[in-house]
């Protein structure tokens, strides 16, 4: 690389802690290309999930994975540079990176390092979120100006819980949308995929009301002692519809779940309350905003509560190549 090189053994442990990142349906559609010009990110298509027939939830999952990498490069003392879309006739390109040596990591960075290990999503019921007047504050910082943010309380879980309704509807007889569902949770690889052990029983879907039903697990509901979701709900929503305007969507999302994270709550991501004409159409009215891309449900658990498995991960050397050529 010209000008400052971040050394290999130390971008490829802050690549491999950003794998933590989300990803719809635990795709992981990422694909990392190191050349002697920096780091490029592309969308794989080898991944991507047959429903997201826009690749939106695709570049969304790559935007959290590209903010994950900022922050474990920061821990590790690099400031990471981003061009997004840096080849308007490449959209698989979605970012160059260029490295820097940071002054001084504080023990700010180091802790959001630490919540990308800590973060999991959690289906279950929460109860409200503490202190959340202080928080959101933070959130809104965090998030950046790249989105707009609403939040909503739980006086809003019934329009929500129509949305989610309407979005099964909408669904009920989508074999091809059914057998993605299937296909992502069935345990066809151990590498990808979201494994039954961090899957509601149907008891517990019924408790959360707004979530997307999965395929019905047979494990027995937790403990956890919450027989309602009151949880507060953040919809980051876009200026316009681009594709720079939904990866840096998916930077924000990634932003909101590690500020919730490090303030104890637990996170879920929905996106399928955005995915239906119908069910969008209660988020609109709801938000007031033309474009709402994802919601997060934020809130407290009960502190038996157990925590859900990490989910799998690809290894480095499938996300990972090199290119001896520089960028053109």
């Amino acid at each position: 690389m010209p000008g400052t090189a971040m050394e290999r053994q130390l971008l490829e442990q802050s690549l491999q802690l950003a794998c933590r990142a989300p990803s719809f349906h635990n795709s992981q559609p990422w694909q990392w290309i190191l050349t002697p010009d920096g780091l490029d990110l592309h969308l794989d298509p080898r991944q991507l999930v047959a429903s997201d027939a826009s690749g939106r939830q695709a570049v969304l999952s790559c935007g959290a994975i590209l903010d994950h990498f900022r922050v474990a490069c920061a821990a590790a003392g690099w400031t990471a540079g981003v061009t997004r879309y840096p080849n308007p006739n490449d959209h698989k390109h979605l970012a160059s990176i260029t490295f820097s040596p940071m002054s001084f990591v504080t023990e700010g960075h180091r802790l959001r390092a630490e919540a990308i290990r800590g973060r999991r999503t959690n289906r279950l019921p929460y109860g409200p979120p503490q202190d959340w007047d202080s928080f959101e504050p933070t959130l809104r910082r965090t998030v950046g100006d790249s989105v707009l943010v609403d939040v909503l309380g739980p006086q809003a879980h019934p329009d929500l819980q129509k949305a989610a309704a309407l979005s099964e509807d909408a669904r009920q007889y989508d074999s091809a949308y059914h057998a993605d569902l299937f296909w992502w949770t069935s345990a066809h690889d151990a590498a990808v995929g979201i494994p039954h052990s961090s899957l509601n029983s149907a008891a517990e879907d019924e408790r959360v009301g707004i979530g997307r039903r999965f395929p019905v697990t047979h494990h027995q509901p937790s403990g956890a002692g919450l027989h309602t979701d009151e949880s507060t709900v953040v919809v980051l929503s876009t200026f316009d519809d681009s594709r720079t305007a939904i990866l840096r969507c998916g930077e924000a999302l990634s932003a909101a779940l590690l500020s919730a994270t490090m303030s104890g709550l637990a996170t879920c991501t929905l996106t399928h309350l955005t995915e239906v004409p119908a069910s969008l159409a209660v988020v609109q009215r709801v938000t007031g905003r033309e474009l709402p891309q994802v919601l997060i449900r934020m809130g407290r658990i009960p502190s038996n509560a157990e925590i859900p498995p990490p989910t799998p991960r690809r290894p480095l050397a499938e996300i990972l190549m090199a290119r001896t050529s520089p960028r053109r």
